[in-house]
């Protein structure tokens, strides 16, 4: 097995695809060319033969310290040894058609022995390829329809179907590596000049950081999020992945193993509004006009997830032949999830078209006939069970957030309406939210907890109920949200952390099966923000960056009882809600005040910024 934690990898990208690279200066994972198709470095779900690529010194015994160069995702691991001191940077040239993975080697000081191992395994460490010396140094590696081609001066040789190679660098000395894929059947991809790359790759970070808006002191902060969304993204189509990974766990050695690979309908509102306070208004035009394209068709075959070119079939299967990440099994390719009926999704995208509409996103052509065909499909709908926000998989309830988006669905609508001074439909609509709002007060508040509950006649609690306040459904100060809070602080909140929903308690009283879930964690921040109790908010925000990596990742999740992040890494999700979180707390009217819209929020209940 890798024997690293997902805490020890890190991220680069080209906006493309992605790879993490291990504190060891081995690269586990690597799919090519697309974030979803299969990897050719799987060593994160198994072990070492089913493909990595390392770059270290020889020998255990190396001091390690690594960063990102201004905030960027070019990734610079020191590696400190008895004999002296060497430097990889890591990283891909921004995208111009080919594929470059780019491993400088730099001496700072001494002489030190390195070692290089390539394993190439095409199809998620299945394929081995066949490997071929290239003339002018390194190797071309072929399997069917694919060809990867690695370029260096050092001298690498066969063996036991891998690619070995050792030098001695200096201080002052740099080696290049540069990985290429391309398609078998075209000429082999031209060379690249490895230190040009950097600068390119470099120019390109710094002008992208430049446009980012202030957050006070997180400032820095927000921008390594906002890179990390940045390298999630699909730049031929604006598409934001997940997650890079598969199958990382929600806990370690169990099932709950999912494909994070595609875009989910659901992070879109948070998505744009942490992008547009950023300042990223063109990537938050990207990230709208990708969904309204990939949404087109009819209402009632819109999906919760799709691939990041739009694409819809996302068939789930097992890999056999990978043990997973610290044997958590299965692995699982494609999402089954994808299938799944989920009304939350109708309210994400109505609140999208509202919010873009505010912030001057001028609606394209088809975007009033789309609000409008949707919306009549969700009035024939709301009233059925769902799966939920969660995704669960053990039967369809009346989830309390799944009806609150409906209602969002139909309240942004008539906004729109009223701005648009179009009210065709406007008192249908109304008609329809304002039963929602009745149904749900009527039947997911529970009198008895002084709380809001997961599902209409259900006493369990739920984290996405943090989002009621959030959305606008009741203000923040409402008894019942505030008694809705209080209840998750009470049962939800465990070593200072938000899990997702009841499952029970173990000995050491920590709920079973998961780690706390990070976003929900930020959402509980923001509802504090909402009521005036910035202290506490700026306390939970500070405790969880102390959650990051030593290079400012999250994952999906966090286990208080192992210290360690679980789930697929790093996550879109967790740093959105960072971002938002940030600006939350460092604005007048934030995220959280944006969306919560129109005056639901109690004006004197917000302090002033944290500047």
């Amino acid at each position: 097995m890798t024997n690293l934690r997902i805490e020890d990898y890190a991220l680069i990208g080209d906006c493309g695809t992605a790879a993490l690279v291990g504190r060891n200066g081995s690269i586990d994972w690597l799919c090519l060319p697309r974030f979803d198709s299969p990897a050719c470095f799987a060593a994160l779900l198994g072990k070492p033969e089913h493909g990595r690529w390392l770059i270290a010194p020889s020998g255990d015994h190396a001091k390690i310290v690594r960063h990102y160069i201004d905030n960027s995702l070019v990734l610079a691991t020191r590696f400190e040894t008895p004999k002296g001191m060497v430097e990889v940077v890591d990283f891909f040239r921004p995208r111009h058609g080919t594929v470059n993975l780019v491993r400088l080697v730099r001496g700072l000081r001494g002489r030190v022995k390195m070692q290089v191992e390539v394993i190439l395994r095409f199809d998620y460490g299945y394929l081995v390829p066949w490997v071929e010396r290239l003339a002018e140094g390194g190797i071309s590696a072929i399997a069917g329809p694919e060809r990867v081609v690695l370029r260096t001066p050092v001298q690498l040789v066969g063996e036991d179907l891998k690619t070995v190679g050792e030098f001695e660098i200096s201080g002052g000395e740099t080696v290049p590596f540069v990985l290429s894929y391309s398609a078998s059947h075209l000429p082999p991809p031209r060379p690249v000049d490895a230190e040009r790359a950097l600068e390119i790759a470099l120019a390109f970070w710094r002008q992208w950081g430049r446009q980012c808006a202030s957050a006070g002191p997180w400032s820095d902060t927000v921008k390594s999020s906002l890179a990390v969304l940045k390298g999630l993204t699909y730049a031929p189509t604006g598409g934001i992945v997940a997650a890079p990974t598969t199958s990382l766990p929600e806990r370690l050695g169990g099932p709950r193993n999912w494909d994070y690979r595609y875009c989910w309908l659901r992070d879109a509102t948070f998505t744009l509004l942490a992008l547009m306070h950023a300042g990223y208004n063109g990537e938050a035009r990207s990230w709208r006009d990708w969904l309204f394209r990939t949404i087109a068709g009819s209402p009632e075959q819109i999906q919760i997830m799709y691939a990041i070119g739009g694409e819809r079939r996302l068939t789930e299967w097992e890999v056999p032949w990978l043990p997973g990440f610290e044997g958590s099994r299965p692995v699982r390719i494609g999402n089954a999830a994808s299938t799944q009926t989920q009304l939350d999704i109708f309210g994400e995208i109505l609140d999208v078209f509202y919010h873009a509409y505010l912030s001057g996103l001028a609606p394209t052509e088809r975007a009033r006939p789309l609000v409008r065909a949707v919306l009549n499909h969700l009035a024939t709908i709301w009233r059925e069970p769902d799966e939920g926000i969660w995704e669960v998989r053990g039967g369809p309830q009346h989830f309390t957030h799944s009806k609150v988006m409906a209602w969002v669905a139909f309240d942004r609508a008539i906004k729109i309406s009223e701005r648009l001074e179009d009210g065709e439909d406007a008192t249908f609509w109304r008609e329809i939210r304002d039963e929602i709002h009745a149904d749900v007060c009527a039947k997911a508040y529970d009198p008895e907890l002084g709380s809001f509950v997961q599902a209409y006649g259900s006493k369990s609690l739920d984290a996405a109920l943090l989002l009621l306040p959030l959305v606008g459904f009741l203000p923040p100060d409402d008894p019942r949200i505030i008694g809705t809070v209080k209840a998750i602080e009470q049962r939800l909140v465990f070593d200072g952390l938000v899990f997702r929903y009841d499952t029970g308690e173990t000995a050491d009283g920590l709920p079973p099966g998961e780690g706390a879930f990070l976003a929900c964690s930020f959402w509980l921040a923001d509802n504090y923000v909402l009521q005036g109790r910035i202290r506490e908010a700026r306390e939970l925000f500070e405790r969880l960056l102390l959650l990051r990596n030593d290079v400012g990742l999250l994952a999906e999740e966090y286990d208080p009882r192992a210290k360690r992040q679980l789930g697929n890494f790093p996550q879109a999700f967790s740093h959105v809600a960072l971002v938002n979180t940030a600006f939350n707390l460092t604005r007048s009217e934030g995220p959280a005040d944006q969306r919560s819209s129109d005056g639901t929020r109690n004006p004197q209940a917000r302090a002033e910024p944290v500047l």
